[in-house]
């Protein structure tokens, strides 16, 4: 990336005080910048280094008045936070959708059908009856199952492995290791003790602006026709497990370590920590924000609820039972000495 602070300030429809020609060709902290560097300052914390930083160009709220000299090229924004996120994600496409192209050696089946400004990566393969969309970035070592559908601006690192039916909506972005359309963990019981395992012929679909991060593994449904779903804007961590026909709403978030068990229906904007753990079969209404290492056994079918703990239960209510165990050591040596004295009484009558 290099663009002058000018650029920048047209690019962001903010208002530049300073010199407009200022080479910027990297973001840095304020307190270590470079000269050829963009700066921010979003918390007041940091204004002091504001008059000290060597930033080429530093990004400042609309209407910020500067208390002492600032040598470096001011840029006025509404939200320099956010507009730096907005650099970062162009510079970002810039990068990681420049490259274009087939390598070898790998393996496409006449019967696929590709769309312009692919990147397939070398020792990929593309099986049978294949869809995929235009500026679609596939690194190496990936396997396109039969009949996945792939759509437009998708980006899929190295070592992805997608099984065959799934389908993938525009502008997602799966990591390194992740796996998509696996069997769901299915076994019948039978009399001698073992199981035998229930075929699992359903799908996944993913749908469009869907992150999914390093190792998370997303089953497919168990019978034809059924899907397990993951909607629009969701944002899976990495070493996440979403069982068979399980359903996890537009943009919720869930962090890394999470295991959601089959049939499990996900509300929309969802916040999950890390390390939750949540039984089949349940619902969880909209909005819900569930802490790390909960565990959750029932559904929660008011939306906006914030739990934690396990079995989890509503936030107010568990730090108020928290102030009462933390001191039940205590408790227990007061009681232990009261029952002492009684005895004690009783025993000199």
């Amino acid at each position: 990336m290099e663009f002058t602070s000018g650029q920048i300030a047209l690019l962001l429809n903010g208002q530049l005080e300073g010199d407009s020609s200022v080479s910027i060709k990297m973001v840095g902290k304020i307190e270590t910048a470079s000269s050829n560097q963009l700066a921010f300052l979003s918390n007041p914390v940091y204004e002091k280094h504001l008059y000290t930083t060597q930033a080429g160009a530093v990004l400042v709220k609309k209407g910020f008045v500067p208390k002492e000299k600032v040598n470096s090229t001011l840029i006025f924004v509404d939200d320099p936070y956010a507009s730096l996120t907005f650099l970062l994600k162009e510079y970002d496409k810039l990068s990681r959708y420049s490259k274009k192209g087939i390598e070898q050696p790998s393996q496409i089946d006449d019967s696929a059908i590709i769309g312009s400004d692919l990147y397939l990566g070398a020792f990929s393969y593309v099986g049978k009856g294949v869809n995929i969309g235009n500026n679609v970035k596939i690194h190496p070592q990936c396997y396109i199952g039969e009949r996945v559908s792939i759509g437009n601006n998708t980006l899929i690192y190295p070592g992805v492995k997608i099984y065959d039916g799934t389908v993938i909506g525009n502008d997602c972005i799966i990591h390194s290791g992740a796996v998509l359309g696996s069997d769901g963990f299915g076994f019948a019981p039978l009399a001698d003790g073992s199981y035998d395992t229930i075929p699992q012929l359903g799908t996944v679909t993913i749908e469009d602006q869907v992150s999914i991060g390093a190792n998370t593994v997303i089953d497919r449904a168990t019978l034809p026709g059924e899907i397990t779903l993951i909607k629009k804007g969701a944002k899976l961590d990495n070493l996440i497990q979403i069982a068979h026909n399980v359903v996890v709403g537009n943009h919720t978030v869930i962090a890394a370590q999470t295991g959601i068990s089959g049939s499990t229906k996900i509300g929309n904007r969802c916040m999950f920590g890390g390390q939750v753990g949540i039984a089949g079969h349940l619902e969880i209404a909209n909005g819900t924000q569930i802490a790390a290492q909960a565990g959750i056994s029932k559904s929660i079918k008011e939306e906006k609820q914030r739990v934690i703990g396990y079995p989890a239960f509503g936030f107010t209510d568990y730090f108020k039972s928290y102030s009462v165990f933390k001191t039940l050591p205590e408790l227990s040596k007061r009681i232990t000495k009261l029952e002492l004295d009684i005895h004690n009484k009783n025993g000199n009558k």
